[in-house]
């Protein structure tokens, strides 16, 4: 006899919705750009994943809890239908998040919908904001302090020259502690009101706003986002078009972005047809900061047209932009040097949907909630050009998305 399927069901809202505010205060999963995205609540399933075979294993569990549900769809968009959560972690050796949430709602180009699985009729969304408490945090220096991060920098510095390593990014965290449980929903409304053009992503507790899109997958096209080389902003337009071009033509930090990109277009070009790839970054800039950018985009190649979001990320992770190049070496260099775990932080996160497509991100700019603390990361590529004190600024410089976010 077979099993009862789980009804899902997609139906159209009507008006423009301000997603972040329909956000219940538990365990609430955001992806949101520009009011855009989706947002998600309640666990219909969930499961941790790890080691080398952590995508191909995903894929696996998202697949045999598809075949268990009834899906009426009434939108066929991209988004719609069952949607799977994911927050995969840096390293293999730990632990990945999939969740499938039990209600969705989600807004694309002026249309919004809402998916639930259940037989029940279709959530009451919430008529009214809710007011959110700000917190006053207590810091603390995270696994290594400043200098000794500094003295890290600088061993990487040294393997570099030695030829060892073209490129490590290294990373470091910050801690914070408050006096209630920190609630997310208050840090993605701060992030997407601050920086509108990042994504603002949450999912079990990882909370963030990521410029980097490291693999939007839709309808057989793929898209990738590399960032890498950055310089502060001041706040004043004149100058900060001045560093703008300064930044365009910084040797170092060229340096950094073509190992970025061409790691990227390397794992991409195994699975299209044709990739397009710009001669030359253009200057992305954001509230506190500015990157060098390329869109690396391509055509899925007829004969893969079984792919899907979970083998072009098993190929793109990890890319130059959070690792290094070579990527296996840069890999070993970080453990020793960081002395710290990741979690999930530079992993991917975002979501998928039942047709293999989906948007995910690195996730950058971050924090990880436990209770009443919260662990913020910030990371720097370290090239031959690199300095450590420099470095060690520009990672205050990308603590500052979060710390602010905390503190407004």
């Amino acid at each position: 006899m077979m099993a009862q399927l789980t009804q899902v069901t997609t139906t159209r809202l009507g008006d423009h919705l301000p997603l972040l505010d329909l956000l219940p205060d538990a365990n609430p999963m955001s992806w949101v750009r520009r009011g855009e995205g989706l947002v998600a609540w309640g666990i219909h399933a969930t499961i941790t994943v790890s080691g080398k075979d952590r995508f191909s294993d995903a894929r696996n569990w998202w697949h045999q809890q598809l075949e268990k549900l009834s899906i009426t769809d009434s939108v066929h968009a991209s988004g719609t239908g069952p949607i799977l959560f994911t927050s995969f972690s840096f390293s293999p050796d730990e632990e990945s998040v999939l969740v499938i949430p039990q209600v969705v709602v989600g807004m694309r180009d002026g249309i919004s919908w809402i998916t639930w699985i259940g037989s029940d009729p279709a959530p009451v969304l919430p008529d009214e904001i809710a007011a959110l408490e700000n917190l006053t945090y207590t810091w603390g220096d995270g696994t290594l302090p400043p200098y000794k991060w500094e003295e890290q920098v600088g061993k990487a510095i040294e393997l570099i020259h030695n030829g060892d390593v073209e490129k490590v990014v290294l990373a470091r965290d910050l801690n914070a502690t408050t006096t209630s449980a920190i609630d997310p929903r208050l840090i993605l409304r701060n992030l997407s009101a601050e920086y509108p053009t990042t994504w603002s992503f949450a999912v079990d507790g990882l909370v963030g706003a990521t410029p980097e899109l490291l693999l939007r997958l839709k309808h057989g096209m793929v898209t990738s986002r590399v960032l890498a080389g950055t310089i502060s902003r001041t706040g004043d337009d004149e100058k900060d078009l001045a560093l703008a071009a300064s930044l365009a033509r910084s040797s170092k930090d060229l340096e950094e972005h073509v190992y970025a990109v061409r790691s990227v277009a390397d794992s991409l070009a195994q699975f299209c047809a044709s990739t397009n790839v710009p001669e030359s970054p253009y200057v992305l800039h954001l509230a506190n900061l500015m990157h060098l950018a390329t869109d690396v985009t391509g055509a899925i190649a007829e004969s893969r047209s079984h792919v899907d979001t979970f083998a072009i990320l098993e190929k793109l992770h990890p890319s130059a932009a959070v690792c290094g190049t070579p990527t296996n070496v840069a890999a070993e260099i970080i453990t020793k040097l960081e002395g710290m775990s990741r979690g999930r932080y530079a992993g991917p996160v975002g979501w998928i949907d039942a047709r293999g497509d989906g948007e995910l991100g690195i996730a950058l700019r971050c924090g990880q909630i436990d209770g009443e603390s919260i662990r913020l990361f910030a990371g720097c590529g370290i090239v031959a050009g690199s300095n450590p004190e420099r470095e060690l600024s520009e990672s205050q410089v990308k603590f500052s998305a979060m710390k602010s976010a905390l503190q407004e």
